[in-house]
């Protein structure tokens, strides 16, 4: 399994990522996680040469994935799957005020101005209209229905 969690900045994309990790772990799968932030450049080519050194792990993967050809890359891999999560700017701005490691807010905004939302992911969800223990609930449950 690759789990590519999609979206711009401040949707809750990490604090996502962690709780499903550990919920995943605690009923018995573990997962790898790769956060884009953990990568200075190359963001996206480090995690895919991450991803193919380990074909067989089940992956969970974080990053704005900001343009269409960095989602489609991990996409064709096998057992795929994109999951978009959004909210509006507005609360995005917010969230980051918060993080320890918060973004120039000018980064934000540019972010999400640039942002090219996926035409087609398997699933959406909206972390501004449900809490992070209702995202992390929808993921496992999706994830229940393919492995």
């Amino acid at each position: 399994m690759k789990l590519v969690l999609c979206g711009p900045p401040g949707v809750g994309k990490t604090t996502v990522a962690e709780r499903l990790r550990d919920a995943l772990g605690a009923a018995g799968r573990e997962v790898r996680v790769l956060h884009s932030d953990d990568f200075s450049r190359n963001t996206y080519e480090q995690m895919y040469e991450r991803v193919l050194a380990d074909p067989a792990a089940d992956w969970l993967l974080d990053g704005t994935f900001y343009r269409r050809e960095y989602r489609e890359r991990f996409r064709a891999l096998p057992d795929a799957h994109l999951v978009y999560l959004t909210a509006s700017l507005e609360t995005a701005l917010e969230r980051n005020r918060t993080r320890e490691d918060a973004i120039d807010e000018r980064g934000v905004r540019a972010m999400h101005g640039k942002f090219e939302e996926p035409e087609t992911p398997d699933l959406t969800l909206d972390t501004e209209a449900s809490s992070v223990e209702e995202t992390v609930a929808a993921l496992e449950r999706y994830v229940s229905t393919w492995t």
